[in-house]
């Protein structure tokens, strides 16, 4: 079972990462499928960069880095993975890659205290389950030096009334 977790950086994000390793140690035997989303450069990136094979590394790059932490939560817990870096529209590009990595679920951050568009927008599109995360009380999910990744309380599990699935609930 590939579950898709959209990584942009944020303590949701991660919260999010950190809900699938305690899934995965509950028994459920799922591999992620970690994507950055890239919105494409605007008019004025192109016309200072004059190089869009330039513009385009650098995305790639400040990808890489936004799902680094992600990757190595998940390496630490022993979680199977694979990342992409993508540009485009971000909800739009991830209902892609729902489909493309043929992912039963998804499991995103919430946005902070509330849906944000992104998450709304998959929400409310996906033909897969979707469960939203919050980070608690904001707090980032970098994991201490030392500590194991799953160790960090998850996100909301299933039953706290954060599991949300496709069309027509929001």
């Amino acid at each position: 079972m590939n579950i898709l977790l959209p990584v942009d950086g944020s303590a949701d994000a991660l919260a999010a990462v950190r809900h699938l390793v305690a899934l995965r140690r509950a028994g459920l035997a799922a591999e992620a499928v970690l994507v950055n989303v890239q919105e494409p450069p605007t008019l004025y990136e192109v016309v200072v960069a004059h190089d869009a094979e330039r513009l385009s590394d650098l995305r790639r790059a400040a990808g890489a880095d936004l799902l680094a932490p992600a990757e190595a939560m998940l390496d630490a817990a022993g979680v199977p993975w694979q990342s992409e870096v993508a540009g485009g529209a971000p909800a739009a590009l991830l209902l892609e890659l729902l489909e493309n990595y043929g992912c039963t679920q998804v499991i995103m951050g919430s946005g902070a205290g509330r849906p944000g568009a992104v998450a709304r927008a998959v929400l409310g599109a996906a033909t897969v389950p979707v469960t939203l995360v919050a980070a608690a009380d904001g707090v980032g999910g970098e994991v201490p030096a030392g500590d194991d990744a799953g160790d960090a309380a998850p996100g909301p599990g299933p039953g706290d009334g954060d599991e949300l699935a496709g069309p027509g609930t929001a």
